[in-house]
């Protein structure tokens, strides 16, 4: 009886008051981790599978087009902004690392946070790495059809607008065009991509003269039902599905997949860096601190918090536990290889883009494309939108896979339906159900959705996640110092608290407007799980026989 009443006290469950913040007993993870069967999911991943997997989820938007925003409030200094964010995920990335070891199950931070900081926290967390997850990927799923439709014009090949975008956007493309071609007859002098070009295009879009309107939806040349134009992104819509298909059929063949993606979009990294490192202009990186960081040190805290989207994924390895051969050695080396990989790239990359043009002339649309561009390499160019449309394909697939993953680990806690969230597949070992669920959703959303405002929310959200992993890293190793622990954060709690304060820093840096969504976001989540969730827990009702 003692050892049971010990195991109620560490729930934090023996107290009625304290329900809110039951938190998971570590023999209730430890005995899932051990599970198998045609009800748990198949073990199939390696070392080199799960750093792919990682270099797959960051490697993709925001390199590609971010970096463009990030120079003109860091200058040349965008390298350091890339130093920036890359630290504070890599304080974040260690204390990933030591709970992945340490419990290797599905749920990420989810199941982190139901440990250490008990049940409300842990759902707070899943909810908000669904807001990571499923709309970062139904916002990836609008970027891949952006540079597909990139892709097809380089052959001549044109979608109509309203089949290319949603409503909203379809039309503000045209308006785009439209502008652009009444700016460049205003003067020949401007050119495109520069800021002043840009000013003036904005400047004529806020006029809002009829016949810029006119001549807009002229060019969309939308079909109309019951009198109102419609649009729908038909390559966002069936990348989604197509991506939904092979994550159904299993985690080694979309590893396998994601390794061949990856492999393209690495080569074309390295491309943009060793051919643009020709074309560097070192003057263009400044002569001293004031040129160099034309904004201080407030302008590269701007431009981490806004290219912070370059890094979002990298946790989602941590969600792939379940699936892994050996998770206590593997684990910690897929989350930090990845990471360190992709941050040389990305502080090379903003290297040369800066070297290569002015920063106050860095194409913001497409930053990297558009300097090759400038320079007459248009095959470069083209292969660099190639490369974009990988990095994005791989970067859809992780996120769904890791959205799938957490769904999975909050259902079999009871927080959501059992048979729906948790049915895996009795020959794929999928959990086929809540997958087909999330892709259709991101299908839907991608196609119909103008989804720039939720890019942001996307970052706050895992800013979130990454400060509440370094909170819960602490909490554990006060209140179970015990526990074996094959890979351990160094420094704590120096490490944890610095990734807190660097997380903390950026998630400021985005502004009042972001918190709102944020906590409007939360208040949605606490609605479903004071009338769901609470009533149906497993481990509450685990603790209370």
């Amino acid at each position: 009886m003692a050892t049971r009443s010990n195991e109620l006290d560490a729930t934090g469950a023996s107290d009625p008051r304290s329900w809110l913040f039951v938190k998971k007993p570590m023999s209730m993870l430890l005995a899932e981790c051990g599970e198998a069967g045609e009800h748990s999911l198949k073990r199939s991943l390696g070392a080199v599978q799960l750093t792919a997997l990682g270099v797959g989820a960051i490697i993709g938007a925001g390199i590609f087009v971010l970096s463009g925003l990030g120079a003109h409030y860091a200058g040349p200094a965008l390298m350091l902004s890339f130093v920036l964010s890359g630290l504070g995920c890599a304080f974040a990335g260690l204390c990933y690392a030591e709970f992945a070891a340490m419990i290797p199950l599905a749920g990420s931070a989810y199941t982190y946070a139901y440990a250490t900081l008990g049940e409300f926290f842990a759902w707070i967390i899943g909810w908000d790495l669904t807001l990571e997850y499923a709309m970062g990927a139904s916002t990836v799923s609008s970027g891949w059809s952006n540079h597909f439709i990139e892709l097809l014009n380089i052959f001549h090949i044109r979608m109509p607008l309203w089949l290319a975008y949603d409503h909203w956007t379809g039309l503000n493309t045209a308006t785009k065009v439209i502008a652009r071609q009444m700016a460049r007859a205003s003067d020949a002098t401007l050119q495109p991509g520069t800021q002043a070009f840009l000013d003036k295009v904005d400047a004529i879009i806020k006029a809002q003269s009829p016949e810029l309107a006119q001549q807009a939806h002229a060019l969309l040349n939308a079909p109309t039902v019951f009198g109102v134009e419609i649009g729908f992104n038909l390559p966002a819509f069936v990348i989604a599905l197509v991506i939904t298909a092979i994550l159904v059929i299993g985690i080694k063949e979309s590893a396998r997949f994601n390794a061949t993606i990856v492999t393209i979009k690495v080569a074309v990294v390295l491309f943009v860096i060793g051919l643009g490192i020709h074309y560097v202009n070192f003057s263009n990186w400044g002569h001293d601190w004031s040129s160099f960081a034309p904004m201080g040190v407030g302008g590269i805290g701007a431009g981490a918090a806004y290219i912070f989207f370059a890094y979002i994924g990298f946790d989602a390895v941590s969600t792939t536990a379940q699936e892994c051969k050996n998770p206590q050695r593997d684990l910690p080396i897929g989350i930090m290889a990845s990471l360190l990989i992709c941050t040389t790239l990305y502080i090379l990359v903003a290297g040369v883009l800066t070297g290569m043009v002015r920063w106050q002339d860095v194409n913001i649309e497409a930053p990297i494309a558009e300097a090759f561009l400038d320079r007459g390499l248009n095959v470069a160019s083209h292969i660099i939108t190639v490369g974009a449309l990988a990095g994005l394909t791989s970067v859809m697939l992780v996120m769904l896979l890791g959205q799938t993953r957490v769904l999975y680990a909050m259902a079999n806690d009871g927080l959501l339906p059992k048979r729906f969230f948790a049915s895996v597949h009795k020959k794929f070992r999928t959990p086929y159900k809540n997958t087909i669920l999330v892709g259709l959703l991101a299908a839907i959303v991608g196609s119909i959705t103008p989804i720039d405002d939720i890019g942001k929310m996307v970052n706050i959200g895992t800013l979130l996640a990454f400060i509440m992993v370094c909170i819960a890293i602490m909490i554990l190793r006060r209140t179970n110092p015990q526990q074996p622990r094959p890979f351990r954060t160094p420094w704590v709690p120096v490490v944890p608290i610095l990734g807190i304060l660097f997380n903390g820093y950026m998630m400021y840096k985005l502004g009042w407007v972001n918190w709102a969504r944020l906590i409007i976001w939360l208040v949605i989540g606490l609605v479903i799980y004071f009338t769901y969730s609470r009533y149906h827990s497993r481990v509450r009702n685990v603790v209370a026989k």
